[in-house]
């Protein structure tokens, strides 16, 4: 299997467009994954102003669906069919520290902490990397 398939799942991109699209799919996913799981991490927190967190983070969350999806629009294309790998895992981890009991919920709540920090830096560092990956290639083309 080759670096585009194992990527893309296809190994069939034909322009910086298509990486592009691509990329939108995973991120696309990515988020959507969060949206499912940042309510169940808000049930499972202890604490008042972590629940809150956790709210905020959806509405967040679910604007950048809807900014992904105008993107998909511009582009005419639907962003659904790829599943992001790296999110899959991390939600993963936090679905295993939600199933963790402990008497004194402030440690669950660092679990959920943990968890919620380790979505948020990779996705950060996930999305800026991109950015600037397509942003070379773009001037390398040009």
């Amino acid at each position: 299997m080759g670096i585009l398939e194992m990527i893309t799942g296809s190994g069939e991109l034909r322009n910086l467009q298509d990486v592009l699209v691509d990329e939108l799919k995973d991120l696309f996913n990515a988020e959507n994954q969060l949206i499912k799981a940042l309510p169940k991490m808000e049930k499972k927190a202890a604490s008042p102003k972590l629940k809150q967190a956790f709210k905020s983070h959806l509405e967040e969350t679910k604007n950048q669906v809807e900014r992904l999806k105008s993107a998909g629009k511009e582009l005419g294309v639907s962003l659904t069919g790829k599943t992001c790998k790296a999110m899959e895992g991390l939600v993963k981890e936090g679905q295993e520290a939600m199933e963790e009991d402990s008497e004194d919920p402030s440690l669950i709540d660092a679990l959920l902490i943990g968890a919620a920090s380790a979505w948020s830096i990779t996705r950060s560092q996930h999305t800026e990397l991109r950015v600037r990956w397509l942003s070379s290639s773009a001037r390398i083309k040009s």
